[in-house]
């Protein structure tokens, strides 16, 4: 994802997530950290021809230094747009993520995700993510609790796991 993807991601950000719907200003923050040698964010958006159909990205901390512990990757969105639900988008868009938390030398991945989106978790568990907690009344305004996930890799993998579904759509980052 790059800055001139944010009006088209937004587009889409808010027909998915009416309530709690990121901003241009959150966009910018995430992408500002996407670039360059100090990077820890990693962004992608998902085309068909010029429209944008869906979009993930990725958060990284820790890690860096063999002193230090080992870094944690946090999933901080995955949208596709509702004509492609069911095509493998979704994974197609966490296969990125987690090959970027793999980049990212991440000992595990983590998200949080809405108790009533059963579809997300189901993606989620086929790629090895555990429910581990919640987080009352996380999503605002609508007062909705998350479902905390985590993945863990797998000791001498070399990877956060995953696995994917090929579908042609281009994925760019």
């Amino acid at each position: 994802m790059r800055w001139w993807d944010i009006d088209r991601v937004l587009e889409l950000e808010k027909d998915l997530f009416p309530e709690d719907a990121w901003s241009r200003g959150m966009f910018w923050s995430e992408l500002a950290h996407a670039r360059g040698p100090e990077a820890t964010r990693r962004y992608v958006v998902a085309l068909e021809g010029d429209q944008v159909v869906g979009y993930a990205g990725l958060a990284a901390q820790g890690g860096a230094s063999d002193s230090g512990p080992a870094a944690v990757g946090d999933i901080q969105t995955i949208a596709v747009r509702r004509d492609q639900w069911g095509t493998g988008l979704g994974g197609e868009l966490l296969t990125e993520l987690l090959r970027a938390a793999t980049a990212f030398e991440c000992a595990e991945v983590m998200l949080e995700c809405r108790v009533d989106n059963i579809r997300a978790q189901k993606l989620y568990e086929r790629f090895g993510f555990e429910p581990i907690g919640f987080r009352r009344g996380y999503y605002q305004p609508g007062n909705v609790d998350a479902l905390v996930m985590r993945l863990t890799t797998k000791p001498d993998s070399g990877s956060a796991g995953g696995s994917t579904s090929e579908q042609g759509t281009e994925i760019n980052g």
